[in-house]
């Protein structure tokens, strides 16, 4: 039966690093570190805990790594939107600023610099936030679908069916894909990322109706359609720990 955690403290470096004990019934120590900023150390109950200490200072340099790393991610997270002016919007990697002004009815529109929202009351923000929305999800339909239609004529010869798109809120993915069914599933997300950002992953995800997996073949087959597509994935990547 796994025992109640207890919570110890090691010093690294002259750090204190305070982490959870647990007791599960596990061949080796295993170490956990969450995004809120804990520390987890699971054992077998036949280990000792000062086992478990060295173990954990042992990792010191790395979980004081993480640690930071996530304390950054934490305070580039971005406060609630209130949909008033002068908020930035992204969209294909550029920050459009909110202008917002009462008229007698709901209209929204872009001119690449601004998104111009007018409301029948500007105080409304949950009015304002679903005008937005559906603005913002209007974009992400016209801009997907046409990538998806630009990059389909490469897989129509490897006899690929012309694909569904899906476009849904992921908080772990950017997009996936059903080869069976010819179904491909975008993160809303990507609207904000530059748009050979979305190519490299509307590809990737091309790819997996050819080689359903990430072995070497499916890497060799992107690269050899998307010779770039590792620079596109690092400036993606780095997009993702802005915490847009």
């Amino acid at each position: 039966m796994t025992q109640a955690s207890t919570l110890r403290r090691v010093i690294f470096d002259g750090n204190e690093i305070t982490y959870q004990l647990e007791r599960k019934p596990v061949k080796n120590v295993n170490l956990r570190i969450k995004k809120d900023g804990s520390v987890y150390a699971s054992a077998n109950e036949r280990v000792p805990a000062s086992v478990v200490d060295e173990f954990v200072i042992s990792k010191g340099a790395y979980i004081l790594a993480s640690l930071e790393r996530f304390r950054e991610l934490m305070q580039n997270q971005p406060h609630p939107k209130q949909y008033v002016s002068g908020e930035t919007f992204y969209i294909l990697g550029r920050g459009l600023r909110l202008k917002v002004s009462e008229g007698k009815r709901d209209e929204i529109q872009s001119d690449g610099v601004y998104i111009y929202l007018q409301v029948k009351d500007a105080t409304d923000r949950d009015r304002k936030e679903r005008i937005v929305t559906r603005f913002l999800d209007d974009r992400c339909t016209s801009t997907f679908n046409e990538i998806i239609e630009e990059i389909y004529p490469i897989f129509r010869k490897y006899n690929v069916p012309h694909p569904t798109l899906r476009i849904r809120n992921m908080n772990t993915r950017w997009g996936s894909c059903l080869p069976r069914k010819g179904i491909i599933t975008l993160n809303k997300r990507l609207l904000a990322v530059p748009r050979n950002c979305i190519e490299y992953v509307v590809m990737h995800e091309y790819c997996h109706f050819i080689h359903p997996n990430h072995s070497k073949q499916f890497y060799s087959f992107l690269t050899m359609l998307m010779p770039d597509w590792k620079e596109r994935k690092l400036v993606l990547d780095k997009w993702e720990e802005s915490g847009l």
